[in-house]
């Protein structure tokens, strides 16, 4: 292994100049370009990932991918020369969602870089760093030594002196694409659904190259009716990130215009999908999660395994039907924290079969543990296709509660907010939940609700989720809550 030429604790107790810290968060390198991520800084990084991670795991070869932001190229490119230096062989796939990045990482068990802000502004630009097979790097995984490394050579100007490897590692191309693509359509068989119209958002972002590999392909009774599929990091038409629900305004006109059976929304580094129905109403990320295990556990069932041995891993401010489905269905529920690294964390401890955030992202054990919102929507589209109904008709069942959806509050004392919220919930006999902020149930003199306050990592904001029974409690509940966290 070739390290730089001073103690660990030199590097952490000698360190000034720009601050890493401040755009190097829990799971990824978020920056503005060029002020503080840079072809210097991903220089820099690159080194830094391959001395803290490539090389300690026993690795000897990476993938490297990108979004379609201008600046990703240069710093894809400048990361890729700093591992190389440590004799690591590189293999750029270019273009590509960061799901298929993951593929890569897979497929070829390696560890890999994913150069996107996903749906940040065009100014953004960012890294998602895994290990082998896709395994998670973050802040407690890894991702601090990176910075901290990184931050090193960067107060020394030494991003491109540090002593050379033996052999510098070969910098390579290669299109995986379309493999991507077989790998996706061995896990969900598409070509026995009825025909089906699709209109698909792409955002301007990565979704616009890999939904014509994967659901144009020929053969597929899909017709797709494409959305903003032009590759621009500039987001002209509206911000790819589909959870706000102003950003599905222009999905919900087309479902409606050209009559289709249902319409995805994908984010801009297309690992993330949100679906609308027939009428243009969105359905919640719960319901596909809970329809997504219901499929998955009935196929496990299928190739004879018992469900109790079935375990689907969802985090807390999923819907009550979340569990309840999966219960129903024989298999084991494993409630987590918010978070992809408690996901996948959790999903390998149980060896679950899939995993489901209320933020839409989708985590699969036979795509590694990892996310892909285009593997969900192949299952969407699969089991519509497998009936004659509607959407709305086939999520349904899974759609039982009212939800408020996520509110964030700004507040000046996030510790006293939360504190009264507890005693007023103490006061009505609510029980208490503490594995991610705040979770509260409803006690056995009333109707069902449920609220989940978490305070934000980076900024003095409370998150808010309500859930009950019906739109009425859930809308009085909701205003209570809030009256006492915005007091």
């Amino acid at each position: 292994m070739v390290t730089c030429a001073c103690s660990v604790t030199d590097r952490l107790t000698r360190v000034t100049g720009p601050r890493l810290q401040d755009f190097i968060k829990a799971y990824d390198v978020r920056g503005l370009v060029p002020e503080q991520l840079n072809p210097a800084v991903a220089t820099a990084l690159g080194s830094a990932f391959a001395q803290v991670i490539v090389i300690p795991d026993g690795a000897t070869a990476m993938v490297i991918g990108h979004d379609m932001r201008p600046s990703s190229p240069e710093l894809s490119r400048a990361f890729a020369t700093g591992v190389a230096a440590h004799g690591v062989d590189v293999t750029m796939i270019g273009l590509c969602s960061t799901d298929g990045l993951y593929y890569a990482s897979g497929a070829r068990d390696v560890p890999g870089a994913m150069f996107t802000a996903s749906h940040n502004p065009a100014e953004y630009n960012g890294i998602k760093l895994c290990r082998s097979a896709a395994r998670p790097v973050g802040l407690d995984s890894g991702l601090g030594e990176v910075r901290d490394l990184a931050q090193w050579l960067l107060d020394r100007g030494a991003a491109h002196d540090l002593p050379a490897a033996h052999r510098a590692g070969g910098i390579t191309e290669a299109d995986l694409l379309v493999d991507y693509a077989d790998f996706l359509h061995s896990l969900v068989d598409l070509s026995g659904a009825r025909p089906l119209k699709v209109v698909v958002d792409a955002g301007n972002g990565m979704a616009g190259h890999t939904v014509p590999a994967v659901l144009e392909r020929s053969g597929l009774p899909l017709e797709v009716v494409p959305l903003y599929f032009e590759l621009d990091g500039s987001f002209p038409n509206h911000e790819a990130n589909p959870l706000e629900p102003e950003n599905l305004l222009d999905l919900q006109a087309a479902v409606l215009a050209h009559g289709a059976d249902l319409g995805l929304a994908f984010d801009g580094d297309a690992d993330r999908c949100f679906v609308v129905d027939e009428r243009g109403a969105p359905v919640t990320p719960s319901a596909i999660t809970a329809l997504v295990a219901a499929r998955e556990i009935a196929r496990e069932v299928s190739a004879g395994v018992d469900p109790r041995e079935v375990a689907v891993v969802h985090n807390v401010i999923c819907s009550r039907t979340v569990p309840e489905t999966i219960v129903e269905a024989g298999a084991r529920p494993v409630r987590t924290r918010v978070g992809h690294s408690f996901i996948k964390a959790q999903m390998a401890e149980h060896a679950a079969v899939f995993g489901g955030e209320h933020s839409a992202h989708y985590y699969f054990r036979d795509f590694w543990f990892a996310d892909t919102g285009m593997l969900a929507a192949m299952h969407v589209l699969a089991a519509l296709g497998e009936q004659e109904g509607p959407l709305s008709g086939l999520v349904a069942p899974y759609e039982r509660y009212a939800s408020s959806g996520e509110i964030n509050s700004r507040v000046d004392d996030v510790p006293a907010a939360t504190a009264r919220v507890r005693a007023w919930g103490a006061e009505r006999g609510a029980s208490v939940d503490l594995l991610d902020g705040l979770s509260m149930t409803s006690g056995p003199d009333e109707a069902y609700w449920s609220v989940s306050l978490r305070p934000s990592n980076t900024e003095p904001l409370l998150r808010l989720n309500v859930e009950a029974g019906d739109e009425a409690t859930m809308s009085k509940i909701r205003d209570e809550v809030l009256r006492m966290v915005r007091a």
